[in-house]
């Protein structure tokens, strides 16, 4: 069997292991599936290395990856679910099969999404053998971070009488070696205890600059949920993330989490934990022995 065709099988098995988890209802699965599936196809489309697949069956399998981030998106927010339905998504199945002789139209008018070059979860663990591997190439960067990134985040929500809203902001995070990691930012996401979203997942700009073992921030990010609407068990996690060149992607370093119980007025300094992020918080281990955490500053708007 060819390597193509290797490829391809590989890609059927993924979506058949993602599709079979939708419809058993372990949505949390499906999504990683879906999105390591949608990663690996968008990769293949956006690659400069000689590829076995024509201009046309790229945008194809870009379309492909867009079905399934959609799909993957009304998963993680329930009202949308009637959005992009699994018998949609199991429609597909034919086209990633016969991809090399797949002739048609794409049976959904979607455009192809371009690649952001972020893991999808465990996918990093299987690339990443070593953390510490390209932390030299950093060496002698510069206290500034150039803004490439603009960042996700969203306006404060519109007051409600009795409702709370929260505004967090990231002042910086403490890391032993700060000075060499490469267009450094935060994703901000809520997640309930079985790992799901309830709220849109933001991204801060890339950070203003380092200082000693200290990446700066100072940025406001708004909750977009009022406090009272939360789920019981709720939790707010702060995903750090930076570019590795060799690799040529954005990796999760570590993570950090608050949960309700620490929503309060005023600053406050939260651990560090060792990736993969568990949004189930079930295997936490601590990043490091060392005083080093992430600083926040919590304002509490209440109509």
């Amino acid at each position: 069997m060819s390597d193509v065709n290797k490829t391809i099988q590989k890609w059927q098995a993924s979506f058949k292991k993602g599709t079979d988890f939708d419809s058993w209802g372990q949505l949390v699965e499906a999504i990683d599936e879906y999105q390591i599936l949608a990663r690996q196809l968008q990769k293949e489309v956006q690659s400069s290395n000689p590829s076995d697949f024509t201009e046309d069956q790229k945008k194809t399998l870009g379309k492909f990856a867009t079905c399934l981030e959609m799909r993957s998106a009304a998963l993680q927010c329930n009202q949308s679910q009637e959005e992009f339905k699994l018998e949609d998504l199991k429609k597909l199945e034919p086209i990633i099969k016969n991809i090399l002789t797949y002739n048609k139209d794409f049976p959904f008018d979607v455009q192809p999404v371009p690649l952001r070059k972020i893991l999808a979860p465990g996918e990093e663990e299987n690339l990443e053998v070593e953390e510490e591997d390209d932390t030299a190439t950093g060496a002698g960067s510069p206290d500034s971070f150039p803004s490439r990134v603009p960042g996700t985040l969203l306006p404060r929500l519109p007051s409600e009488p009795g409702m709370t809203l929260l505004t967090i902001k990231i002042e910086k995070i403490g890391l032993k070696d700060a000075g060499q990691c490469i267009d450094p930012y935060i994703t901000v996401s809520v997640k309930d205890l079985n790992g799901i979203d309830l709220n849109p997942v933001q991204d801060t700009p890339v950070a203003t600059r380092k200082e000693d073992t200290y990446i700066h921030f100072n940025v406001d990010v708004e909750i977009q949920k009022h406090l009272e609407k939360l789920s019981k068990g709720a939790a707010i996690f702060f995903e750090f993330k930076h570019y590795k060149p060799k690799k040529r992607f954005t990796s999760t370093k570590c993570f950090a989490f608050m949960e309700m119980d620490e929503i309060k007025p005023g600053p406050i300094v939260i651990e560090l934990y060792k990736k993969p992020t568990d949004f189930k918080r079930k295997k936490l281990h601590l990043l490091t022995k060392k005083p080093l955490y992430l600083h926040l500053q919590q304002t509490l708007h209440k109509d």
